[in-house]
């Protein structure tokens, strides 16, 4: 049996053409956040740990002198696993020393599939993070999530109100890539990238020297990850995804 939560018809609409993502590799402003507790703002991230929830933002700079709008915003929102980022009250504890000094991540993790199958309505999303409405309030059109969160939130007893499914799983799953479409006015299944440059994904331990055999372990610092994250999701018009094409 399928989920049961809200529908929308305005998905399935013809709406005026939104801005075009640069031609690869694209501009591409990038915030995201991972609730467990606490706030720690990084160079590309905000980070709020309390609801388990995260959330990337992607700004998809435009072509003024094409006629187009100075961004496009996307919202992407999933669950934030255990493991996935250090305990908050670590994250408490972090200061970061020269601020300004780009840093690379000494982990580079794998790549990260995600078919986000629904749609997330913001007047309502507050019941999954009281943030989404701050950071993705300029994508209200584009917020997506995926079907096994959905499931998993609606047995938290979260409304199913504020889910509304996209058309690729309910009524006609063969839509083709925006990538393989040549007419910009039909819909297709576009896909984004990104990657997550530097968060602290584990703690650090080490032992220290009090003259027994075995000493005593201790936090002594973090571990720092990268990961790359590829997003899967409907749109009602090639014109929405000009940056999924062919080259």
């Amino acid at each position: 049996m399928g989920l049961q939560y809200g529908r929308s018809p305005r998905h399935g609409l013809c709406i005026p053409p939104h801005v075009r993502k640069l031609a690869r590799p694209p501009v591409v402003l990038l915030r995201s956040s991972l609730f467990r507790g606490m706030c720690e703002k990084w160079r590309r991230g905000v980070w709020d740990c309390r609801e388990e929830v995260k959330i990337f933002r992607a700004l998809i700079l435009g072509e003024l002198e094409r006629g187009q709008n100075q961004y496009q915003a996307l919202c992407f929102i999933s669950r934030l696993s255990r493991n996935e980022i250090i305990p908050s009250e670590s994250m408490a504890r972090l200061r970061q020393k020269n601020p300004h000094v780009i840093r690379l991540a000494e982990e580079r993790k794998g790549l990260e599939q995600l078919t986000m199958s629904a749609a997330v309505n913001l007047s309502r999303a507050g019941q999954l993070s009281s943030h989404i409405h701050n950071m993705c309030s300029e994508a209200q059109e584009a917020i997506y999530t995926r079907e096994a969160d959905v499931k998993h939130w609606l047995e938290k007893g979260v409304d199913g109100s504020i889910f509304e499914v996209l058309p690729q799983t309910t009524e006609a799953p063969s839509f083709q890539a925006c990538h393989s479409t040549k007419d910009l006015w039909q819909p297709c299944l576009c896909t984004f990238g990104l990657r997550l440059e530097w968060y602290p994904c584990l703690l650090k331990y080490c032992r220290s020297r009090d003259g027994t055999a075995k000493g005593t372990t201790y936090k002594c610092g973090i571990r720092s990850c990268s990961k790359g994250y590829h997003f899967t999701y409907y749109v009602p018009q090639k014109q929405l995804c000009l940056w999924d094409e062919e080259t």
